[in-house]
């Protein structure tokens, strides 16, 4: 099986590569949902694969998914396409001009039933939240549980080349008035790729 591993940032799939070196495909997208697209389009341009899988640290809006927790993805939407009018928000879908949530083309119990994590819903979004007002507008619109900058991109890109792919995130920080402290990068890459080291070392074995 030809496995692509798709991440913003090298530091977020470091471990991974090194586990693996040359015998995993791996994609250094950029952070953010324009270059996400981009690369990708361009690298199943150049190779057809069997599974993708985007590997990625996120923002939780839920409390109860805590920095560290590794979940699967199981929809995600562009938060922000559409428009404005006054206070409310037109998305993209009531305006008629195209869709704001994908899916993925498959799930972890199907590649490697096995393992398995804790399913959330995300939003993509070009500036992350950290304005309690704005983050209570998008509570109440789209109650997401995870916010990323690349997902929905990701999972968009799959589709049109009709490519099986999984969306799997670790929470380094919850979504809230921006505050490092309260953040936890390390454990969630950690446990990141621990968890796709599994994954991976799982499906070339079978």
């Amino acid at each position: 099986m030809l496995i692509l591993i798709v991440a913003a940032t090298a530091f977020e799939v470091e471990p991974l590569a090194n586990s693996f070196g040359k015998r995993l495909d791996i994609l250094i997208t950029g952070a953010g949902m324009v270059p996400t697209a981009f690369a990708m389009g361009r690298q199943f341009n150049l190779h057809k694969y069997d599974l993708v899988i985007n590997l990625g640290i996120a923002g939780s809006f839920d409390r109860e998914i805590t920095p560290g927790y590794v979940v699967e993805i199981t929809e995600d939407t562009f938060a922000e396409t559409g428009a404005e009018d006054d206070q409310d928000f037109i998305p993209i879908t009531t305006l008629g001009f195209g869709e704001n949530t994908f899916k993925p083309t498959t799930t972890l119990e199907q590649v490697c039933n096995s393992l398995y994590l804790a399913k959330a819903n995300a939003i993509t979004v070009n500036t992350v939240h950290g304005n309690e007002e704005s983050i209570k507008k998008v509570q109440r619109r789209l109650n997401p549980q995870i916010e990323t900058m690349e997902g929905a991109a990701f999972f968009y890109a799959c589709r049109q080349f009709n490519i099986a792919c999984l969306q799997i995130r670790a929470v380094s920080n919850y979504v809230e008035k921006r505050n490092r402290d309260n953040w936890d990068i390390q454990l969630a890459i950690k446990n990141l790729n621990n968890f796709a080291i599994e994954l991976v070392n799982r499906i070339i074995d079978n």
